[in-house]
């Protein structure tokens, strides 16, 4: 555990110095450290400066030097990541978070779960202000944790809960009805969470939606994907890689009532035909021709798609959504188009490949 009861005179010292080095960039930094000659003579707008450039238990240690320190860094601190700690993170979060007032910004990835609903409803009452917060790999969290957090954290704008499986769609359904800030959301493997009935919650209340992991939510269909597309409109990223109900109707509605969409996963979707990419294609073209219009960019289209295993797929159908996109790209260093498990699409390229074709075309030869 780290704390102040831990600290002893020579590691302050040696923090005291490690921080002056971060401060001076070495031997000639460009940050000014004045007449500065121990630990206690930092000012607050310097240690701060300091502090974000060092990593989160340099951080945590510097809180224990001195009440100062201690005060500035509990009420200036707006990120804190505590994925580094792999025993005792669980202890660590109901001892420091509520000391931390105004946290935007906290990582708690995992290796393996530590993680209780006792830490994550310590988060709910105490960081108010959090905006990012990232729960991956939380297999030990029940709906106690999402009741919580939509109560305690309304202003959420990014949350991955990614793997934790033991959540149920009904409590997911309830943190959309309070979190209506939403912009991200991972929800990769959360099987249970992730239903239609979910995704309706989602579209109806998080219309500001703009990235959603829904990989390898297989109980999903059409009808929840559809709901999304109608309630948000600005979805920019969707993964349904291995969701395996869903159809073209899914994909349709994405097309047509999201025109952001820039990334979409397929993965493993064998239910998508050629009419999934022609309703992919189209609606790029009527995006392209109303962005001119208004003097939008050239390269607005997908920039990503998946459709490994898509093995429905012919090449004249993915061929059109390349020409559609040009920011889509089949050549060498740049794939953005990603057609594993697809062998009878290797004819598809992109414009890339085309202009480099007729280069070649255009070379004059050498007489003989």
């Amino acid at each position: 555990m780290v704390g102040k009861d831990n600290l002893k005179t020579e590691d302050l010292n040696l923090c005291f110095e490690n921080l002056m080095m971060v401060a001076g960039g070495g031997n000639g930094g460009n940050m000014k450290v004045g007449m500065i000659t121990e630990w206690k003579d930092i000012p607050v707008e310097l240690l701060m400066q300091i502090l974000s450039l060092v990593d989160d238990k340099t951080v945590i240690r510097a809180s224990g030097v001195c009440r100062g320190w201690r005060d500035s860094i509990y009420f200036g601190l707006a990120r804190l990541s505590l994925s580094w700690c792999n025993k005792n993170m669980n202890n660590l979060v109901l001892s420091l978070v509520p000391k931390f007032a105004k946290l935007q910004t906290l990582i708690l990835r995992q290796d393996k779960p530590q993680l209780d609903d006792n830490a994550v409803g310590t988060i709910a009452n105490f960081c108010h202000d959090l905006q990012i917060l990232d729960l991956s790999k939380s297999f030990k969290l029940t709906d106690r944790s999402l009741y919580a957090i939509a109560h305690g954290c309304r202003d959420l704008t990014k949350l991955n809960i990614s793997g934790c499986s033991a959540f149920s769609d009904d409590a997911l359904a309830y943190l959309a009805g309070f979190c209506r800030k939403l912009k991200v959301l991972n929800l990769c493997g959360c099987v249970r969470a992730a239903s239609d009935t979910a995704l309706q919650a989602i579209g109806h209340y998080c219309n500001q939606l703009q990235s959603l992991n829904l990989g390898w939510c297989d109980t999903i269909s059409d009808v929840g994907v559809m709901s999304l597309a109608d309630g948000c409109p600005d979805l920019r990223t969707v993964d349904l890689c291995g969701c395996v109900h869903i159809t073209d109707d899914s994909v349709i509605a994405l097309a047509n009532r999201c025109p952001h969409l820039r990334s979409l996963g397929l993965y493993f979707c064998k239910n998508i035909t050629d009419n999934a990419m022609y309703s992919l294609a189209q609606s790029k073209v009527k995006n392209r021709m109303w962005g001119s219009v208004k003097g939008g960019n050239d390269e607005d289209g997908l920039r990503t798609l998946n459709i490994s295993q898509c093995t429905a797929l012919t090449p004249s159908a993915v061929q059109a959504v390349c020409d559609s996109s040009p920011a889509l790209h089949t050549c060498s260093g740049r794939h953005s188009l990603i057609i594993s498990g697809c062998l009878n699409l290797t004819s598809v390229h992109c414009a890339c490949a085309g202009h480099a074709h007729r280069a070649i075309n255009t070379v004059p030869h050498s007489a003989h």
